[in-house]
């Protein structure tokens, strides 16, 4: 379990505050902020909790004082709380790291589905709080439900291309999202080349594949 120096510094190696690392690991800030200044002496099932958020972000501790970052990794999340804590990684990564975020494939209808209008729409206006993010998200051609357009640029995608596999680029990870009738499968790469690789083609199709909705659809 990661002493309290590799807390302080794991949060620091992926720009969280205490709030974001207790709203991860599902405990109060007060209580992160006591176990950071030796206050309170954390339970091993706290402890979990912080290390588990922490390895979803990626983070492996090493001996008593070493921290980094995993270079590669692969997670699979599923369901509404799966694909809720992916969000929930997508808002955190934009909100501490900025930068590009594409989504390709986008029915927003599943969005609705697995996530709920109404936590859906917290999200969006959190991501609409944000200014320092480029999004872009390619929707299947005569789509206009863009329930994205407060924080992200529509096009449109050609039809016969289209189907409901989504793409997601955000930060160094790149997202595989499989939506079926019953379930949503979540498979994330954790890897720079890859994230990197994939936003590239995604703006090259961006510029020559895609079509700006007619404006009486926007």
């Amino acid at each position: 379990m990661p002493t309290i120096e590799q807390i302080r510094a794991a949060r620091a190696l992926l720009g969280w505050n205490q709030h974001d690392l207790a709203e991860k690991a599902g405990l109060s800030q007060t209580g992160i902020a006591r176990i950071e200044n030796g206050t309170n002496q954390p339970n091993s099932k706290t402890l979990e909790k912080i290390h588990n958020a922490f390895d979803k972000a990626g983070i492996e501790f090493i001996g008593y004082t070493g921290v980094q970052k995993r270079t590669s990794e692969i997670s699979v999340l599923s369901g509404q709380k799966g694909f809720r804590e992916f969000m929930d990684d997508v808002y955190l990564t934009a909100k501490n790291e900025g930068g590009e975020f594409r989504l390709h494939n986008a029915k927003n209808s599943n969005w609705y589905k697995w996530l709920g209008q109404d936590w859906y729409k917290s999200h969006a206006e959190r991501m609409a709080g944000l200014d320092n993010i480029n999004f872009k998200i390619t929707a299947e051609e005569g789509d206009t439900d863009f329930i994205g357009s407060s924080f992200a640029e529509y096009k449109w995608w050609p039809q016969e291309l289209f189907d409901e596999r989504s793409f997601y680029v955000f930060g160094e990870k790149l997202a595989f999202l499989n939506f079926t009738d019953n379930d949503i499968e979540i498979t994330v790469l954790h890897s720079p080349e890859f994230s990197k690789g994939f936003r590239i083609l995604f703006d090259i199709a961006w510029d020559h594949v895609t079509r700006a909705p007619l404006k009486e659809s926007a």
